[in-house]
Parts: C-alpha cells; structure tokens; sequence
C-alpha cells in the first residue's frame, strides 16, 4: 500500500515562506507524477502545482505562479514544494499526490481524479 506523508506545513507571516515536502513509501515506483492541491477553509480542494514523470513538465495555478517552486528527487521519491511571497489567501490544508504509471496529459495535471495516492494534508496558516 502506497503511502503519502508530508511535513513542513505551519504558521508564517505574509512575505514569509515555507518549504513543504512530501515522500511516497510502500512499493516499488517505476514513474511517479505528482501534484499539490489545497483546500482553504470552507472552500473546495484548488490545483496548486504538478510536476510529471518523464520530462518534468511542471504546471502551476496562476495564483501561485512566480511564488511557489515545485521539485522532485525520482531516486528517493520525494517532492517538495518551495512557497515564496506567502499571502493570507495560500492559507490552506495542502495535500501532495502522486500518480503511479503513465503520464498524465498536460490539461489532466491539475485534475484531482488523475492522482491515486493522497497524502493526509498539511496546514499551512498565513497570518497578515
């Protein structure tokens, strides 16, 4: 059984940053893409950010595009997603993803159901 545990999750300021991690264990992965979603409060799970087995094809939300860094470590099967210029609206419970097999489409990266492993999310609070 596949499992997700994340870490790096927290409370920061606006302007500040915070670095989230994510490390699948529990098989043998020949491609693992991945992806962040979050779900602010009382809202629906968003898209955040996917990178891709293969060619590394990296996707963002607009809303954090210039802001957020996401990268992968294929050998120890680990993402990570660097948050930069944090603003009160990233607040959120952010949860990784992974896919195991083949490639998802580019305008599949950011759809949940393409994913079949979830982590148990994170709580990122910013404050203003």
């Amino acid at each position: 059984q596949v499992q997700l545990v994340e870490s790096g999750g927290g409370l920061v300021q606006a302007g500040g940053s915070l670095r989230l991690s994510c490390a699948a264990s529990g098989g043998t992965f020949s491609s693992l893409s991945w992806g962040w979603f979050r779900q602010p409060p009382g809202k629906a799970r968003e898209f955040v950010s996917a990178v891709r087995w293969g060619d590394g094809k990296k996707l963002y939300a607009d809303s954090v595009k210039g802001r957020f860094t996401i990268s992968r470590d294929n050998a120890k099967n680990t993402v990570s997603l660097q948050m930069d210029s944090l603003k009160s609206e990233d607040t959120a419970v952010y949860y990784c993803a992974v896919r195991t097999g083949n490639n998802p489409i580019v305008s599949r990266m950011g759809v949940p159901g393409e994913y079949n492993y979830w982590g148990q999310g994170t709580q990122v609070t910013v404050s203003s």
